[in-house]
C-alpha cells in the first residue's frame, strides 16, 4: 500500500513538472524504481524512476527530486538518465552523482541535470546496477549545498523493463 501511495504522489508531483508526464501511466514497480510510459510526438517514452530515501540537510524543503532513467526510441535515446529537482540550480553548477567508487559530472540547466559526457551514460547505468545506492551531490539557485540518496533496489529489472519501449 506505500508503495502504492508513493507512486500516486509521484505521479501528481510530476504532473506538476511537466504536461506529458502527467499522462504516464505506471507500467510496473520493483522495489524502489517505478517503470512508466507515455506517449509523445516521436512515439513512445518509457523511463523508470525513484525519489530519494534521505534529502540533506533535514532542514530544507527540497520539495519534490526525482532521477530518471529515458527510453525514447523515437528519438534514438537508450538508458539517459537525468536528475530532476524542485528548485532551480546554481547557474553554471554541477552535479556530482557517486556510486562506490565511481564519480559522475552532470551539466545543469533550471531543474533538470544530465551527464556532461553522454559516452558516459552506459558506465553510469552499469553502476547503478551494480551498486546498492546512489548519492547525489547538488547547489540549489540560493547557494544552498543539498545531497540525496536513492536506493538502487530493483534499478535493474526496471530499466531492462524499459528497454521494451516500442
Amino acid at each position: 500500500m506505500r508503495v502504492l501511495i508513493s507512486t500516486l504522489m509521484l505521479i501528481c508531483g510530476m504532473a506538476a513538472a511537466s504536461p506529458a508526464l502527467a499522462q504516464a501511466t505506471a507500467v510496473g514497480q520493483h522495489r524502489d524504481w517505478g517503470v512508466y510510459s507515455y506517449q509523445s510526438g516521436n512515439g513512445k517514452v518509457c523511463y523508470a524512476m525513484s525519489v530519494p530515501k534521505e534529502k540533506q540537510p533535514a532542514s530544507l524543503d527540497h520539495g519534490d527530486i526525482f532521477f530518471f532513467v529515458s527510453q525514447k526510441p523515437g528519438q534514438n535515446v537508450a538508458s539517459e538518465p537525468q536528475f530532476i529537482a524542485a528548485y532551480n540550480f546554481q547557474s553554471g553548477s554541477k552535479v556530482i552523482v557517486t556510486i562506490g567508487n565511481k564519480r559522475f559530472s552532470m551539466f545543469t540547466q533550471g531543474k533538470s541535470a544530465w551527464l556532461e559526457n553522454a559516452a558516459e551514460e552506459p558506465q553510469l547505468i552499469a553502476a547503478m546496477k551494480g551498486g546498492s545506492d546512489m548519492k547525489i551531490a547538488a547547489k540549489s539557485g540560493r547557494g544552498n549545498d543539498t545531497g540525496y540518496t536513492f536506493s538502487l533496489s530493483g534499478v535493474t529489472a526496471a530499466i531492462n523493463a524499459t528497454q521494451n519501449c516500442k
